[in-house]
């Protein structure tokens, strides 16, 4: 799963990994004593490394080309997952994966933004940025969960939804605004989890739940540190100082209660482990099940609306 290059403040990390794999193909019996201190020096550094990382670091992990995608917790959490295609309007977008699953005893409609990780891949998926075909055929696949009350899960992971011209001529704004009205009052739980990247309208426009959760080394924002650095800064170079600036990470939003829950990374980041961080998302998903499948729906909805009427509330201080 591992590709070469890491980023460079984890070099001491894979610094650490070569010595240990060093020692162990040479004689792993004989350098017994001196594998256990470097173990031991590997999990100490990683967690002061991952323990002390900034906004901007953060966004690299959450970047990162080895991080598990939609796809792989596909194959990872869920069985007999069964894709459905189309927003019946104009196409397919491969951006956009939408399909029947079961996690535990659940049946859900898995909905998930897909990064792709060949050039190939990448490219047919727009790198994760849905037209708007996309998110209709996200909405179209949810109503039919709702119709037959299966639980959705939404998972995010898109730098923002695509800018393109022709998005916009078929309605790229219209049809994220109309995903999050809709999915306001959806009468099935839904729960969405950001997994990686949670960039603008793009997450938004399959981020109304009933439970909104991120992994530990993801960010949610309203706009890409780059973009906010274009535009208050005029140069993309500041790219570290805007992603300090907008608080997005999620010991931020947990704060703030923008999000639900945080759910912990292997040590070292989701990128190192695909397996741990896949077990640690389906345990927080059944637990979520657990407790809203047999909520009320009036209950469902009348929750759901207030937890996002809460969101940007705030006090100001009369003595300032």
């Amino acid at each position: 799963m591992k590709t070469n290059k890491g980023l460079e403040f984890e070099q001491p990390i894979y610094d650490l990994e070569m010595q240990i794999e060093k020692l162990a193909s040479a004689d792993e019996n004989a350098n017994a004593e001196q594998l256990r201190g470097l173990r031991r020096d590997l999990a100490q550094r990683t967690k002061e490394i991952y323990g002390s990382l900034s906004a901007w670091q953060k966004v690299r992990v959450a970047r990162h080309p080895d991080r598990p995608h939609t796809a792989d917790y596909l194959s990872l959490v869920f069985d007999e997952f069964v894709e459905l295609h189309g927003d019946k309007l104009f196409g397919d977008d491969r951006a956009m994966i939408t399909g029947l699953a079961k996690v535990g005893k659940y049946k859900v409609m898995v909905v998930g933004h897909q990064k792709g990780r060949t050039i190939k891949e990448r490219a047919e998926c727009y790198f994760g940025c849905a037209h708007p075909e996309g998110y209709r055929k996200a909405l179209a696949k949810i109503k039919l969960a709702a119709k037959y009350g299966v639980p959705v899960i939404c998972l995010i992971d898109t730098p923002g939804a695509y800018p393109g011209i022709g998005a916009e001529e078929r309605g790229q704004s219209q049809a994220i605004a109309e995903n999050m009205f809709e999915m306001s009052r959806i009468k099935t739980p839904i729960i969405c989890i950001v997994i990686g990247e949670g960039g603008s309208g793009g997450a938004l426009g399959v981020g109304v739940g009933d439970k909104v959760a991120m992994l530990e080394h993801s960010y949610y924002s309203v706009i890409s540190p780059e973009g906010c650095a274009g535009i208050l800064w005029k140069s993309h170079e500041h790219a570290e100082k805007a992603a300090e600036a907008l608080r997005f990470t999620s010991e931020h939003l947990l704060g703030f209660g923008i999000v639900d829950d945080v759910i912990e990374e292997p040590l070292g980041g989701a990128h190192r482990d695909h397996h741990q961080t896949a077990f640690s998302l389906k345990r927080y998903l059944l637990g979520s099940l657990r407790e809203l499948v047999d909520t009320p729906k009036s209950e469902l909805l009348e929750n759901r609306y207030a937890k996002f009427r809460r969101m940007g509330e705030f006090i100001e201080n009369a003595s300032a």
